[in-house]
């Protein structure tokens, strides 16, 4: 496979080939994760994302599930901080 040489970023490195699988494997399971915080969005909406609830007035604590949202993308950025591991704040 050949190198790819990036530009220098003040306080990144060079990530390796690994390195970089590593992060795009990460990226991909924060697509996945972001779809389904999507879906429990439009949960009960027969118009959104095919969910059907035939119960009356059922809904999802929407409170909640961007709680969880914002902790799965504070949780994805510190997993990938991880790896690339830059050096300044």
């Amino acid at each position: 496979m050949e190198t790819f040489n990036q530009p220098k970023i003040t306080g990144y490195r060079q990530l390796s080939e690994t390195e970089v699988a590593l992060m795009n494997e990460g990226k991909a399971l924060a697509e996945q994760c972001g779809a389904f915080i999507e879906k429990l969005r439009g949960y009960g909406d027969s118009s959104k994302y095919g969910v059907l609830d035939s119960r009356p007035c059922t809904t999802l604590d929407q409170r909640w599930i961007s709680i969880g949202a914002t902790d799965l993308q504070r949780g994805f950025m510190a997993v990938i901080r991880g790896i690339a591991q830059p050096t300044t704040f």
